[in-house]
């Protein structure tokens, strides 16, 4: 059993994944479990619940989770007043049709599964947005979202959530709930989920990429690293200057990787062997560093 998951703020519901995977329960739940603690958290203000809101002060939400045994996925995007993106995900994984549903549909596709209908926007995300809304802001920022894989008896499992960039564009949807950027999983490989500014994730389908280099051969690690440095790189070549991005990974038989642009990007494993710990990637992932 392998569980790897973006930024500190996941560690506690890493750890009720694994205890939830301990007491039998599905891969797909025990990611539910993950990413959703995540969500319903006032104090994390990228994802879900008090997420920081659009230029108009709505909370708009993305996620998406895949099933690498057959390629199933089901994404939402622009979802409003619906705590846990995610879980409305979860619930398309499985049809054959209308997987990937946004803004009034996602909505009506959730009260329809018995989805209750909530304020997403705190006091807290509130008062941010009216100071940030002053200032005219030119540089979107805030987004930081919780990415979930699992690896367990070659079973690898995906999933995603985010409000996204605070003060976007309403309607606006980057990387999180795109199969292929913001996250891919094949059982016969691997999985990888990506974190940062979505705009340049697409660019180059940052997390699919990843699962094609593991299949080439690389190690989880490995392959992270390539996968960012070149899209740094290439965006680079193209007089582009690179936003923040990051990835983390997991081979089917658990091995694990992450990897960025940024300084130092924080990511959470919890191992085979019962440890549950938080790293930090430096130098584009060539240094990974146990910090608790």
């Amino acid at each position: 059993m392998s569980i790897i998951a973006t930024w500190k703020m996941a560690y506690e519901g890493t750890l009720l994944a694994r205890k939830a995977l301990l007491e039998g329960k599905t891969l797909e739940e025990a990611l539910i479990t993950l990413i959703k603690d995540v969500e319903l958290n006032e104090n994390f203000h990228s994802v879900g619940y008090s997420g920081l809101p659009n230029e108009e002060g709505i909370v708009e939400c993305d996620a998406a989770m895949m099933n690498g045994d057959n390629l199933h996925f089901g994404a939402v995007a622009g979802l409003r007043n619906i705590r846990s993106a995610v879980s409305v995900a979860r619930t398309l994984m499985d049809r054959s049709y209308n997987n990937f549903l946004v803004g009034e549909g996602a909505l009506k596709h959730a009260i329809a599964m018995g989805f209750k209908e909530e304020e997403m926007l705190t006091e807290e995300a509130k008062r941010r947005w009216v100071e940030e809304r002053a200032k005219d802001p030119k540089v979107y920022k805030g987004h930081d979202t919780v990415c979930g894989l699992i690896a367990e008896e070659g079973r690898v499992i995906a999933g995603t959530s985010t409000s996204g960039l605070f003060m976007k564009k309403v309607g606006r949807v980057g990387d999180s709930p795109l199969v292929g950027p913001g996250l891919y999983a094949d059982s016969d490989i691997g999985a990888a989920a990506a974190t940062g500014v979505g705009e340049d994730i697409i660019k180059g389908t940052l997390s699919y990429r990843v699962v094609s280099l593991m299949s080439e051969g690389l190690s989880a690690q490995d392959a992270a690293i390539k996968a960012v440095m070149d899209l740094d790189a290439k965006l680079r070549a193209k007089g582009e200057e690179p936003r923040d991005f990051s990835v983390i990974a997991v081979e089917k038989s658990g091995a694990w990787g992450a990897a960025s642009n940024i300084a130092e990007f924080p990511f959470i494993v919890s191992e085979e062997s019962g440890e549950t710990s938080i790293y930090v990637a430096r130098d584009f992932g060539r240094t990974i560093e146990k910090i608790k």
